[in-house]
């Protein structure tokens, strides 16, 4: 039975037979426009830090607001 919790539960399950772990697959799979390719965005070092901690805000990255813009960009890279 699909989880109500995940929004793109294909993508989640192809994730997870990919190696992913549930809570990054899910975060994944729930993020705006998942599955969509054709992005446009810049670089993470093309970024502001403000943009940077906005994108681990809305990942989820515990202890973000401690962080400088290349630890947070380390953070996104390897989360």
């Amino acid at each position: 039975m699909p989880d109500p919790r995940i929004k793109n539960d294909e993508q989640y399950e192809a994730l997870v037979d990919k190696g992913y772990s549930k809570e990054k697959a899910a975060r994944i799979a729930n993020t705006p426009n998942a599955g969509r390719k054709g992005g446009e965005a810049a670089t993470y070092e093309d970024r502001t830090k403000k943009e940077v901690y906005e994108q681990a805000k809305k990942v989820g990255i515990e202890g973000r607001s401690k962080m400088n813009k290349a630890e947070l960009i380390e953070a996104l890279r390897n989360n």
